[in-house]
This record gives C-alpha cells, sequence and structure tokens, in this order.
C-alpha cells in the first residue's frame, strides 16, 4: 500500500547524510517521484564512530532489537514494512538468528542499501560533505533535509546550533566489544536464548558469585576515556555504559544485562548467579558482540577486565568498545510537527538527530519525512498516524514539550494511556491490539492499494 503513489515531478529535494533515515528518505521521495541529491562526506571524512564506506552503516549493535508483534518497536517494525521501508526490506534480507531480535550481517545490510541507492534512478549519491545550512551545495534544492545523524560534522553541528538558539542538546552512545568465535572457551560457554536451551542464537559465558563480585569491583576501579573539557556527559538512560551500570550498585548489573534468568548453565544444572551474553555479529557466527557491554574504558582495560568473565580468558578482540558524542535538537522548541526547523522554514531533520533514538526508530523518522514531503510537494497532505500507534507515538514524542526534552525509543510509554482495564500482564497485548487496529484504519484511510 502506497502513501505517495508515484509521479514524476521536475523538483528537487537536498539530503544531508546517508545514514538510516537519510537513505530511508530519499528511497521514499525517490518511490514517489521526486529526484534527490543524496550527500555523504564518506569516504573523504569519516565520524570518530564510523569506519566502512558503504551507506546505512550500523555502528553500535548489529540488533534491531525485538520482532515480537506485542513489543512497541516490534509494531514499528510492522508498520515501517507496510510503509514499504527500504530499511525493513534490508534487514530481512540480511537477518541472522538472535531469538526473539531481528539481527543483522551488519556488512551485508550496508552493502544491500549502498547497491539500492546507486541503483535507484532518481536519488544522485554526492560524496561530499555539505557543512552548513547554507552550503553552495545545497543550492537549487527545493527542500532540505539535514540527516547527518548524532555525529554529524562539527561544522555543520555547529551552524545547526545557530539557527536553533541555545546550547547543544547530547549524550554519549557507547560501542561494544566484539570477539572472534574461535577464542570463545566453549567448554565454559554454552548456547541458548532465555527459557528456550535448544535455540543457539546466543552464547552464554556463566559467573558464580565470587567472579561477578571480583568482576565487579575490576569494573569500579578501571580506567575510563575521560571526556573532552567542553563536553558534559549526559547518557542515554536505555544504552548506560557497563561501567556506569556497575556504578550504580554492586547487583545492578546482575539485574540488568547480566541478568541469568531462564538460563540454565548444562555443566551445572542451575541457574547461574549472573550471565555475560554473546550475540552472532554475522550469518557464519564467527563474531559475537558482548550483549549490554557498551563501555567508555580504555582499550587496555577493556582486554583485561573483560578476559575476567569466564570462557573469554583468551578472547581476540575484533573490535574495541568506544564512546562517541551523540547530538541532537531539543525537537519539541525547534521543529514544527512537520519536523521543520522553526527558524529555517524549507529546512527538515531527519533521524536521531531529532531526539528519537535507536535504528528502527531513526530509520522510521526517515520513512516518515520522505512520505510526507513527497504528499506536500505534490500539494497533498497525510495526516500524522494516531498516537496510538507505534510511529504516531513516536512523532509525537518529538511534539511534547518537557523541561528537559530527552531522546527516546519507541515504548508504550509514549502512547495514550488504555481507557480499558486489564491485568498487568495483559496490558501490553491490549496496548499492541489497540494499535495494530488503529492502524490498519489509519492506513485503509490514506493509501492507495
Amino acid at each position: 500500500m502506497n502513501l505517495t503513489p508515484i509521479s514524476d515531478d521536475p523538483r528537487t529535494v537536498a539530503v544531508v547524510g546517508a545514514g538510516l533515515a537519510g537513505c530511508e528518505c530519499a528511497w521514499q521521495l525517490a518511490r514517489g517521484g521526486i529526484s534527490v541529491r543524496l550527500y555523504e562526506m564518506k569516504p573523504d571524512r569519516f565520524s570518530p564512530a564510523h569506519s566502512s564506506p558503504n551507506l546505512a552503516e550500523l555502528v553500535c549493535s548489529n540488533s534491531l532489537r525485538s520482532d515480537e508483534p506485542e513489543a512497541a518497536v516490534g509494531l514499528l517494525k510492522q508498520e515501517m514494512t507496510e510503509l514499504d521501508s527500504l530499511v525493513m526490506a534490508a534487514a530481512r534480507a540480511t537477518r541472522v538468528p538472535a531469538g526473539k531480535a531481528l539481527a543483522v550481517d551488519r556488512e551485508l545490510f550496508a552493502e544491500w542499501i549502498t547497491k539500492r541507492i546507486h541503483d535507484e534512478p532518481r536519488i544522485t549519491l554526492v560524496r561530499e560533505e555539505v557543512r552548513s545550512l547554507d552550503d553552495p551545495r545545497l543550492a537549487g534544492a527545493d527542500l532540505v533535509v539535514i540527516a547527518a545523524g548524532p555525529l554529524a560534522g562539527e561544522e555543520l553541528a555547529e551552524d545547526l546550533r545557530t539557527a536553533v538558539g541555545g546550547d547543544h542538546l547530547y549524550f554519549y552512545d557507547a560501542i561494544a566489544p566484539i570477539v572472534a568465535a574461535e577464542s570463545v572457551d566453549m567448554s565454559i560457554a554454552f548456547w541458548g536464548s532465555r527459557y528456550n536451551p535448544d535455540e543457539h542464537d546466543y552464547l552464554n559465558c556463566p559467573l558464580d558469585e565470587e567472579t561477578y563480585r571480583r568482576f565487579h569491583a575490576e569494573l569500579l576501579g578501571a580506567r575510563k576515556v575521560a571526556a573532552r573539557e567542553f563536553e558534559k556527559t549526559i547518557h542515554f538512560e536505555a544504552c548506560l555504559p557497563i561501567e556506569t551500570l556497575a556504578e550504580r550498585g554492586e547487583m545492578t548489573m546482575a539485574f540488568g544485562p547480566l541478568k541469568p534468568v531462564g538460563l540454565v548453565d548444562p555443566q551445572t544444572g542451575a541457574q547461574p548467579f549472573a550471565v555475560v551474553q554473546l550475540r552472532a555479529e554475522n550469518l557464519d557466527k564467527t563474531a559475537f558482540n558482548l550483549v549490554g557491554f557498551q563501555t567508555k574504558l580504555a582499550y587496555p582495560e577493556q582486554e583485561r577486565i573483560f578476559r575476567l568473565i569466564p570462557g573469554l580468558a583468551q578472547a581476540e578482540f575484533l573490535r574495541l568498545g568506544s564512546m562517541h558524542r551523540n547530538t541532537y535538537v531539543n525537537a519539541p522548541q525547534a521543529l514544527t510537527p512537520d519536523l521543520e526547523l522553526r527558524a529555517r522554514p524549507g529546512v527538515f531533520l531527519a533521524g536521531q538527530i531529532t531526539g528519537v533514538e535507536g535504528y528502527v526508530e531513526s530509520a522510521a523518522c526517515g520513512l516518515w519525512l520522505g512520505h510526507a514531503l513527497t504528499a506536500r510537494l505534490q500539494g497533498r497532505n497525510i495526516p500524522q498516524p494516531p498516537p496510538e500507534t507505534a510511529l504516531g507515538a513516536l512523532l509525537r514524542h518529538l511534539q511534547t514539550q518537557t523541561k528537559n526534552f530527552q531522546p527516546s525509543n519507541v515504548n508504550f510509554g509514549l502512547m495514550p494511556e488504555l481507557k480499558a482495564r486489564g491485568k498487568k500482564a495483559q496490558r501490553k497485548a491490549m496496548q499492541a491490539q489497540r494499535a495494530r487496529e488503529t492502524w490498519l484504519k489509519w492506513m485503509e484511510s490514506n493509501c492507495e492499494s
């Protein structure tokens, strides 16, 4: 079903940034008949977290989180798929086993999207850096979309700050380490997903109480990479570094990413005191990332401390964790409900720079803006999905005035409260059902078959 029927249009939209949001936005515009100039600074210049010349590079995790229809992000994926999402198509084509989550082979994923963008005749990919909102490269575009992502170049970020007014808003997002599969001691680690020991989607490294407490103590005393003087560390709550969790209390990790619930060590026949899970990075399962181990520890400290984890004593680290700055605007103040800069009409933002958080949410933001701008250029208007839907709730978050605006993943808390009463265990199912019914009605009213 299509929100924006194809109709060749002489106008052009410039999209700055070829990450998930930028590629998704450009794709939807092109599929609607709009010509797009898509700007990407790689490979001439890389951000501190990027290394591949491919578009839509995933730098933190290879997981797009839950694929369950009763999870908010699972609903969002479903809605995006029904809006012909490029990112969702790529994810399905390059997925790797990950239990109830949707994870991808990150290299194949980026290659898949890069090829589609290259092959789309209405998209012109320009491998140059755009440094300001008034960059001459943007001349002639009818509309401009800034989808430079949370790691926008310093010059563009500064120009955006000047346009928006006020101080930068930013937080730190951490990258988890990756280890070589052949370096994991399989006499200690065991396969299994929570409550499903026969699944080979995760490797599990069990910790007894003594090992866990020593690991916690080492994290507390570990040397970290210091923030630069002009940067204030503001962590996004759902992506805290493992050492920050350790600082919150001795048992915080055991009730968080190291929780052992639903896992039984076949060597002992019992649930371990704590478990470090490893998730496959690729289809061949030659590399695994440490789930929940985003970190800003110094590299030597990472190798020393993470090798204390049972099964990882001889671990070969294919990539160590690192910290990078993420930049976003105060969306309710800086943007209109249409994601247009209040201070610069004709300039729109998409992706994480708006204040959505996560791969799926970033792509969803770009997808929506692509459809909305296509309709706008064709003299039509598409109403935003209702806030009872996943996409509608995410967009409403960017319009909700709060004292301290914070980035957010999609979650049921962004949706209006249920009017119907139900037991706590039933509420997610009830919210998911309401979201699904509302979405289908909205689609029927606004889409062409």
